[in-house]
């Protein structure tokens, strides 16, 4: 059986969020892009706002999922904090990944200078830093339509992230974290903070770029998930 790579999306991401990158992984690996209710193929669905119900959604794919092969478990932003508890919830049914891999996040408890509740800002506020993120195409923050069919999905990523802040302390999983963040985000100086949440292996590398690093190096982020199933977790640290 072929070894899993789960994906979990950004705020606002869906599971097609990760094809830049599916196409950079050999055969030996299938790319599982999961996602929360209300987009892309679960667009019927009612959008989630609560951390524990976004935990608990993507607990049940992955136990559904789940082949009995080796997997590794892979979030950018939204999806390397929702990431971390998944990965703890797992591993008390008895899932334990061979990797958890983050990116785009400095780890929970990290705060920005600006601490605010984007999910509540105006529309005008809400664009501005949707901006600052990077990841929106500008003509979806000028077109009418297209902005008042995705702001109401990040709003309801972003509500929940922010309403329960800080959910993970004391949490520690068995499995090793590997993090990756751009040079140009805010925290990527404390990236080293993910260290606390695992008693297993901890590595970290910082790439050129701001917080959607991932789409300009591909190859790096590929690298690290192939290896993360067949080498040894310090050796991630040389790719």
């Amino acid at each position: 059986m072929k070894n899993q790579l789960f994906l979990l999306h950004f705020a606002g991401g869906s599971s097609f969020s990760f094809d830049f990158l599916k196409k950079k992984l050999d055969y030996s690996i299938i790319s599982i892009a999961l996602e929360l209710p209300g987009r892309g193929k679960r667009m019927d669905e009612n959008l989630i706002r609560s951390k524990e119900k976004a935990i608990d959604d993507y607990c049940n794919q992955i136990v559904k999922l789940r082949s009995g092969s080796p997997f590794v478990i892979y979030g950018h932003s939204m999806g390397a904090t929702l990431g971390l508890s998944v990965v703890s919830k797992l591993e008390k049914l008895g899932h334990f990944p061979e990797q958890l891999i983050v990116s785009g996040n400095a780890g929970p408890g990290v705060k920005k200078k600006k601490d605010f509740m984007r999910y509540l800002l105006s529309d005008a506020e809400f664009k501005d830093e949707l901006r600052e993120l990077g990841g929106i195409p500008e003509e979806v923050l000028k077109n009418d339509e297209l902005y008042d069919f995705f702001a109401p999905i990040i709003r309801a990523d972003f509500e929940c992230l922010e309403k329960d802040y800080f959910s993970e302390k004391g949490i520690v999983i068995n499995t090793p974290i590997y993090a990756m963040m751009g040079t140009e985000e805010e925290t990527c100086h404390e990236i080293e903070n993910w260290e606390k949440f695992t008693d297993s292996d901890f590595q970290y590398r910082v790439l050129d770029g701001n917080h959607f690093f991932i789409y300009r190096h591909p190859e790096e982020l590929a690298a690290v998930l192939k290896k993360s199933f067949s080498v040894k977790k310090k050796d991630l640290l040389e790719i």
